[in-house]
């Protein structure tokens, strides 16, 4: 009789306070019922192996789930923490973007700036990751014990009983056509590391030499004054590289829309760049004359190498990005 005693205290101990009395009595009697009139040890370890693990039988009493999210719930769950997380993280990296940008206050080198921007940027993700995770998962936890149906059928996306037409409102995408989030967040994280170089260019930039504390910065390479004239130019080039990026978080594939609003970005940018490096008081006096003395040339032939160079790598690297995207946009999707 032990065995039953501690087999009811193991089941109403997980009861509130209030339902144990009533449920300890109505548990023995079912026991007592099942069992023969001269029971063993053995008969009554054979009743509580039915009746089961204390722990789900208590469940049963409470009409609880003993997981956190059910079967009912899951997809949906999953579908919304993988929807959620890629614009929660793309607002984490355009605001660690945004902090570097308008904070940033002291001297430092470009290989520094840009690891800290990846530390801070990673940092974020993984805080952001831990929130969402958190929240969405409270959130659904609350859902599934208020939820007293008993249907444990899954639910599609839009809340109700999957049917057939749900696969009418899911295009289908090839694995060539699709985008993928990490080329998402390294197009947004680009974006960031450019656009920063670009404020801050007369204090990452330039010629570095080595000091008793490592590389210090010595002469930069172009005119703060210059680039900032273009800055409303500028700033219009960075909002529509990230409209673009959520553009493709939120489509997930190549179209033909999105393939020629790429090739105006890409065209637009391009010429932006190539009137910004024409401008003859980009370059600082002091660091052509100490390129020139280093290279033994003119300052003409440096100043042509060096602009026909970034003009000739930015057409490059555009038009491949141009091709690319026309390119995945022609796969057909049947």
């Amino acid at each position: 009789m032990n065995l039953i005693d501690v087999y009811i205290q193991e089941v109403t101990r997980r009861l509130p306070e209030k339902s144990r009395a009533d449920i300890a009595l109505e548990l023995r009697s079912t026991i007592e019922d099942m069992l023969p009139d001269d029971n063993t040890d053995e008969d009554i370890k054979d009743v509580l192996k039915k009746l089961g693990n204390p722990a789900a039988l208590a469940s049963g009493y409470r009409d609880q789930p003993m997981h956190l999210i059910g079967p009912r719930y899951f997809d949906v769950y999953v579908s919304l923490l993988k929807m959620i997380f890629p614009i929660a993280a793309a607002i984490a990296l355009i605001s660690v973007a945004a902090e570097f940008i308008f904070d940033f206050s002291h001297d430092d080198t470009v290989v520094n700036v840009v690891l800290h921007f990846m530390g801070e940027g990673i940092w974020r993700l993984i805080e952001v990751a831990i929130q969402v995770f958190f929240w969405l998962t409270i959130v659904f936890a609350i859902i599934e014990r208020v939820d007293k149906g008993k249907d444990q059928h899954p639910l599609s996306p839009s809340l109700k009983p999957w049917t057939p037409d749900d696969l009418k409102n899911i295009p289908y995408i090839p694995k060539k056509k699709a985008i993928a989030k990490c080329e998402v967040f390294g197009s947004l994280m680009w974006t960031a590391i450019w656009a920063t170089l670009y404020f801050y260019a007369d204090r990452l930039m330039g010629i570095y030499r080595g000091g008793g504390e490592g590389l210090e910065f010595k002469i930069p390479a172009v005119n703060q004054e210059v680039l900032l004239g273009y800055w409303p130019i500028v700033v219009v080039i960075i909002a529509l590289e990230v409209g673009l990026a959520l553009y493709k978080l939120i489509v997930g594939q190549w179209t033909k829309k999105m393939a020629l609003a790429n090739t105006v970005l890409e065209l637009f940018a391009t010429v932006v760049f190539i009137f910004i490096v024409l401008n003859p008081n980009l370059l600082q006096q002091e660091f052509i004359t100490f390129m020139t003395d280093l290279f033994s040339i003119t300052a003409a032939q440096f100043k042509n190498w060096l602009i026909g160079s970034m003009i000739i790598t930015f057409i490059i690297f555009s038009g491949i990005s141009i091709f690319d995207g026309i390119r995945k946009s022609r796969i057909p999707s049947r």
